[in-house]
């Protein structure tokens, strides 16, 4: 068995290797030496996505695709690379993941958003995951590719984390009334993709989420208790000095349902809270 991961980052690793581990083969675009080195290291097959023959190679025969690269200006710059090469190859994967972000919903002053609800993004980036999920279930229905969008939040793991914030001495606790956000410990999206690869659907679009949206003060101050750190003063969010990117983030305020996750893929998060997820790095000593 075989996957192609275009932009093998974070979670491509994370589920790249996890494939690894059921006896998959894994591939991957690298369009650097260095980054094509690295994927080496991982055991893994570097492609430059570029050069239309070794895609086509590398495609022949692959079972699943996960496509983690942010769209651009342009739109997804996978589209451009693996649909002449999976033509050129005559090649149909069973399952073909596109991992997309919640930010496709925008700001619903706090109330809970369903795949249903309707698609507001308010970010440059969130409308371009919102042409480039469109895009790429037009690719699926025109070719019959079974395609499947994923809708991610913040995503935290080892390494990732307000563990390590606060270790870097970077950790804040922004405060702004009545906000939350939702998250995903990189392993839940591990174990979501899993599934939706075992019960592929054509079509299907899936949040990964946790269970509880919580504000984000909140689990940095947890993350402190956890280390046994000062809990970082409030930095209350009208006071600041923000980034645009930091405003633009703070400005989108949702609760977002795993539902239909649980119910089709039959998919339960091992961290269905940041408690959870926070105490499980912790102890891993990451």
């Amino acid at each position: 068995m075989r996957l192609f991961v275009f932009g093998l980052g974070y979670v491509g690793a994370a589920f790249g290797k996890a494939l690894q581990a059921r006896g998959w083969e894994v591939a991957a675009s690298a369009r650097t030496p260095e980054q094509a080195e690295a994927l080496r290291r991982q055991g893994v097959t570097a492609v430059e996505p570029a050069d239309r023959d070794a895609m086509a190679r590398a495609l022949a025969g692959v079972n699943a695709i996960l496509v983690t690269a942010p769209p651009g200006p342009e739109g997804c710059p996978a589209l451009e690379s693996l649909v002449p090469a999976l033509a050129q190859a005559e090649a149909y994967p069973d399952w073909i993941g596109y991992l997309s972000t919640t930010g496709v919903y925008g700001d619903f002053d706090g109330r809970w958003v369903f795949e249903s609800s309707p698609l507001k993004a308010q970010s440059v980036e969130g409308a371009r995951r919102v042409g480039a999920e469109r895009d790429w279930q037009e690719v699926g229905r025109g070719m019959g590719l079974t395609v499947t969008v994923f809708r991610l939040p913040g995503i935290y793991g080892p390494g990732r984390s307000a563990l390590d914030r606060l270790r870097a001495g970077e950790g804040r606790r922004i405060v702004k009334p009545g906000q939350v956000f939702s998250r995903i410990h990189v392993d839940d999206i591990v174990t979501g993709l899993l599934a939706s690869l075992d019960r592929p659907r054509a079509g299907g679009v899936y949040n990964l989420v946790d269970d509880e949206p919580a504000p984000p003060q909140d689990v940095m101050e947890h993350a402190a208790k956890l280390l046994g750190v000062p809990v970082p003063p409030d930095l209350p969010f009208n006071e600041l000095g923000l980034s645009p990117a930091t405003r633009r983030f703070y400005a989108e305020n949702k609760r977002v349902s795993n539902a239909r996750a649980k119910a089709e893929l039959g998919w339960r998060p091992t961290y269905p809270t940041y408690r959870e997820g926070l105490a499980a790095i912790l102890k891993a000593g990451s």
